[in-house]
């Protein structure tokens, strides 16, 4: 196991600054480039991403714009944050590219896993909040409105509101990657974080009472999974933190480590 970064010559801030921002303009055109590409579906897009709200509209209502400029700006924002995600990996990879000659060989192991896991979580937690959240709670919210009140939602309100809710359902899908890091570098370890298990349950409860409209089936979508998540990083530390007092136990006395069951 090498203790030591592959590339262990230094260089000068200037060559660090401008490889940095190579790599920035890089990541730009990037979402530049995929954004070209699907701003022509637009429309499309943002027609996509109302069909769960369309779906619980009462007959005859129709979502509104508001502002002036709202039928143009607002499928157009959509469209730029779809270009950022969409991006993801070709800015993790252009960030990883960046930092990777500074890595140790063990670290660059654990690295690329997370890197793509974390990528894989993030689509994941946006994917489960469209397909199974948003459903439930517009059917919610529709069911509760009041007699005589129109249910006609601003587009650009709308938008504002998914997009938060795609942000903290796919923060929320990373607690495995948090929970991995923590056991790995040493800040806590496994012991501890499954006695804290009654307190991290209770704390993805409030996090989805804060999170989501006030009803018990779309805080429970957002808290049981999250701690689902928490046990599979806790999981996963304990199995990378065996393997390495293994190989470290092996390194002193001379002797293979065992291999996991």
């Amino acid at each position: 196991m090498s203790k030591t970064p592959e590339t262990d010559q230094e260089m000068p801030l200037v060559s660090h600054l401008t490889e940095l921002r190579t790599r920035l303009l890089r990541c730009v055109v990037i979402v530049l480039l995929i954004f070209a590409g699907l701003f022509y579906f637009a429309q499309d897009i943002y027609a996509l991403v109302a069909a769960p709200l369309r779906a619980y509209l009462p007959e005859g209502a129709t979502m509104i714009a508001t502002g002036v400029a709202s039928p143009f700006l607002t499928p157009f924002k959509l469209t730029l944050m779809c270009s950022l995600f969409l991006g993801m990996p070709a800015i993790l990879h252009q960030a990883w590219g960046f930092i990777a000659p500074g890595l140790y060989t063990h670290e660059k192991r654990i690295a690329v896993p997370l890197l793509a896991s974390s990528i894989l979580l993030f689509y994941a937690g946006m994917a489960f909040a469209y397909f199974v959240v948003f459903p439930i709670m517009f059917g919610f919210f529709a069911s509760v409105t009041p007699e005589g009140v129109a249910m006609m939602t601003d587009i650009g309100q709308y938008l504002d509101f998914v997009l938060t809710l795609f942000f903290a359902f796919g923060i929320a899908f990373e607690i495995p990657i948090a929970t991995f890091l923590l056991i790995w570098v040493g800040i806590v370890d496994v012991a501890t974080l499954r006695k804290s298990r009654p307190y991290v349950i209770v704390g993805c409860f409030v996090v989805g009472m804060v999170l989501t409209p006030p009803d018990v089936f779309s805080q429970t979508l957002l808290a049981v999974p999250m701690w689902l998540l928490f046990e599979a990083g806790v999981l996963a530390g304990a199995l990378v933190r065996r393997k390495r007092e293994q190989e470290q136990s092996a390194d002193s006395t001379g002797q293979p480590p065992a291999s996991l069951p």
